[in-house]
């Protein structure tokens, strides 16, 4: 029996967290860098899905168990791809500012995503991030068509790097992450 008293307890929120975009673009590391703060440069790809969960604390005493699902990149066109985005809170579309198809495919997944959350009654905040500034001389992707993006689409949008671990947090827990948001969830 615990010694908590319910009352007191803290509450704790589920959210589900998709993070989707094309092979290669650095999901798997955003995901590790963010749970495990490391980062492994060996490629291995995502076949289907995979899990990974964080606890945060945010004000007001709000505890947040964070599930990620990252989907592999070529599940775009598979059966589960609704099963695995729909009653997410957030969807992150991770595309590698070095590979320009990477970027032009963002679209595909973002037509993926509302089609799939259009019968949500909260639909998901969608974020657009730029992976992979650390290789900043490979840059094809400028970042007028980054902005752009997501103005044209209204959507949040994030520069960061899972290797460095550059702005990986920040983009986890604003991602639809506000005490707010969760206490409503």
């Amino acid at each position: 029996m615990s010694d908590e008293d319910p009352e007191t307890a803290a509450e704790e929120v589920v959210l589900k967290i998709v993070v989707c975009g094309d092979g290669s673009s650095g999901k798997t590391c955003l995901c590790q860098r963010f749970v495990k703060d490391s980062f492994e440069r060996t490629y291995h790809q995502t076949l289907g899905l995979d899990f990974f969960s964080k606890r945060i604390s945010l004000p007001g005493d709000v505890q947040v168990l964070m599930q990620v699902w990252d989907i592999g990149g070529q599940s775009i066109a598979g059966e589960m791809i609704d099963k695995y985005i729909y009653g997410s809170h957030a969807a992150l579309i991770v595309y590698d500012v070095t590979n320009m198809s990477s970027f032009d495919n963002t679209q595909d997944w973002l037509n993926v995503i509302r089609r799939v959350t259009k019968s949500q009654e909260k639909p998901p905040q969608i974020v657009i991030v730029g992976n992979k500034v650390d290789e900043e001389r490979l840059r094809k992707v400028s970042v007028d068509a980054h902005c752009a993006f997501a103005k044209q689409h209204d959507l949040k949008a994030f520069y960061v790097s899972a290797k460095t671990g550059d702005s990986v947090a920040m983009m986890f827990r604003t991602s639809r992450i506000s005490s707010s948001t969760a206490a409503a969830s």
